[in-house]
């Protein structure tokens, strides 16, 4: 569907991965990107597990509004047949881990692919992070905020980076030099499946030290809002993480905002959401076949009992789960895994 403009110069590759549940939420992100990147031409390509022919053919609809602007969906097969291990989904949907296999999914294309969660709206032109220059790394990614305890269970050393995997640049002829695809493949078998933070563990493990950091703009995560930046290092306690005034200034002028999970916060397509950028949410679901479906309502116990108690005594609780016990109880219940 759609067509590429012989006159426009730039061509990116963007790729996403989605079940069913989340095509709505990643339609709406296609849209931010297509109506703020319309002097470029955009190959968009979908890892589909399952996603319903309703909503492929409403996405379909989507791409046939612009002109610059082709898509494919890549039908996922068993990724736990492919890696020969039972997956552990610590985090997201068993659709993420396919991209581990992104080689594959671009088998004669030795260029940059710019991967995007399917919870993130791009609010400006991507050409400035497409042309980022990544010396001798081989994907560019946002450091994430976690504290030093997460490294071990994915052998890093305590100052290594730890990255959101939700917006990465990702330089495919890098990634086939550095083997990344057996390497991704050895490290699951060696654990079994059992990864902390799921695929982003293993990504993190396997290029911590080949990442460029990207500055906090392209890849704005709900914490950036959620609490202010002495709340964050109380909260997580992160190693190696931005300074104040980086978050600050990104926040004046973002391209990529991540509407991550948050023990705060809710997300823009749910009721009672209080995020403070959910007007570009709103902005692009008015415009999305999906205008007139209405927020899903969130169950969770845990943002419940945000609401009643005070919000110091939550942030102490959330941190010391987060810091400490994740990353501990992780640790233990790999050892049982290991000794089976």
């Amino acid at each position: 569907m759609g067509k590429i403009k012989s006159e426009i110069n730039n061509t990116y590759e963007v790729i996403y991965a989605s079940d069913d549940s989340f095509a709505k939420v990643m339609g709406i992100s296609i849209i931010s990107l297509l109506e703020n990147n319309k002097k470029h031409n955009l190959r968009i390509s979908v890892l589909d597990s399952e996603i319903s022919n309703q909503n492929k053919r409403l996405i379909n609809k989507i791409i046939d509004s612009y002109e610059n602007v082709v898509l494919r969906f890549v039908k996922i097969n068993n990724v736990e047949t492919k890696l020969g291990v039972k997956l552990y989904l610590d985090r997201g949907a068993i659709s993420q881990y396919y991209r581990l296999f992104i080689a594959d999914i671009f088998k004669d294309y030795n260029g940059r692919v710019l991967y995007l969660d399917c919870d993130t709206v791009i609010v400006d032109d991507i050409q400035e992070l497409m042309t980022l220059d990544l010396s001798n790394n081989v994907i560019a990614a946002l450091k994430d905020a976690f504290s030093r305890h997460y490294r071990k269970n994915i052998e890093l050393k305590d100052n290594d980076i730890m990255f959101n995997s939700g917006v990465m640049l990702i330089d495919l002829k890098k990634w086939r030099e550095e083997d990344i695809e057996n390497r991704i493949l050895a490290f699951l078998k060696k654990y079994k499946g059992k990864v902390q933070q799921g695929d982003q563990g293993v990504l993190n493990a396997m290029l911590s030290s080949k990442t460029l950091s990207l500055s906090p703009k392209f890849n704005l995560v709900s914490i950036f809002y959620d609490l202010n930046y002495e709340q964050i290092l109380s909260y997580r306690k992160p190693v190696n993480f931005y300074s104040e005034n980086e978050i600050k200034v990104s926040k004046k002028t973002p391209i990529i905002i991540h509407y991550t999970s948050s023990f705060y916060s809710l997300r823009p397509w749910e009721i009672g959401c209080r995020h403070k950028m959910k007007a570009y949410w709103n902005k692009y679901k008015i415009i999305s076949p999906w205008k007139a479906e209405e927020n899903s309502k969130n169950k969770s116990f845990v943002k419940l009992i945000v609401r009643v108690l005070p919000f110091g005594i939550v942030l102490k609780m959330a941190g010391f789960l987060q810091q400490v016990l994740r990353p501990l109880f992780f640790k233990i219940s790999f050892l049982k895994t290991k000794s089976k």
